[in-house]
């Protein structure tokens, strides 16, 4: 049933116009900017196979921003610093309160900084694992076990984090994954098809969840 209303409101959503989505232009010296082809390449999977409508152009976005608003889904990578000052912070807990909804996708290294992060957003709340149960893993694809394992880093188990506005998924975090490497264009990492396949499914999974919850 659920996943019956959430086609009808995809539906809806893909009627009114074409949806665009945002990459989030971040403070703190990281590089916001790493791996340019992910999000478009991900975009064109998912208007092939799951009949979004999504602009192919991601659009840069401040976090300080009124245009934050614009988007039902903003994608966060990088390696390094992230920062928020009181305005930032201010304005993306308003977005998320609003409905607005954030992937962060870390390529390694960019941890500590998002924790510190989004304590300044939401100083009560700590990421928690999300349960294999959560319908993120079930929007098109099913993934029972969760996140797939998409590059080494540390050799750890890849988790899902998320913070979560009453009760409701607002920020959705893969760590020990690298999910947006996995979007990026084959020739760059030389990912095997099917890891790759695996990658761009979860990334439907979670515009659709972005898009309907």
């Amino acid at each position: 049933m659920r996943k019956i209303l959430s086609a009808i409101l995809l539906l809806f959503f893909l009627s009114v116009s074409a949806q665009k989505v945002g990459i989030l232009e971040y403070d703190g010296g990281g590089d916001w900017y790493a791996n340019p082809t992910s999000v478009p390449n991900l975009i064109r999977f998912s208007n092939e196979h799951a009949r979004t409508g999504i602009d192919e152009q991601p659009e840069a976005v401040r976090p300080d921003s009124p245009d934050l608003f614009k988007y039902p889904i903003i994608f966060v990578t990088g390696h390094g610093n992230i920062m928020f000052d009181d305005e930032s912070a201010r304005n993306v807990r308003e977005y998320l309160k609003s409905g607005g909804f954030i992937h962060v996708s870390d390529n390694y290294g960019i941890d500590v900084y998002l924790r510190k992060a989004f304590r300044k957003v939401f100083p009560d709340m700590e990421f928690r694992e999300v349960p294999f149960d959560h319908p993120i893993y079930h929007e098109v694809y099913d993934f029972d076990h969760g996140l797939p394992k998409i590059h080494e880093h540390d050799g750890k188990p890849p988790k899902g984090y998320g913070l979560f506005y009453e009760g409701r998924l607002v920020v959705f975090y893969d760590y020990e994954c690298d999910l947006s490497d996995g979007w990026e264009a084959p020739e760059i990492h030389h990912d095997p098809p099917e890891l790759r396949r695996q990658a761009l499914e979860m990334g439907v999974n979670i515009i659709r969840y972005a898009f309907t919850q």
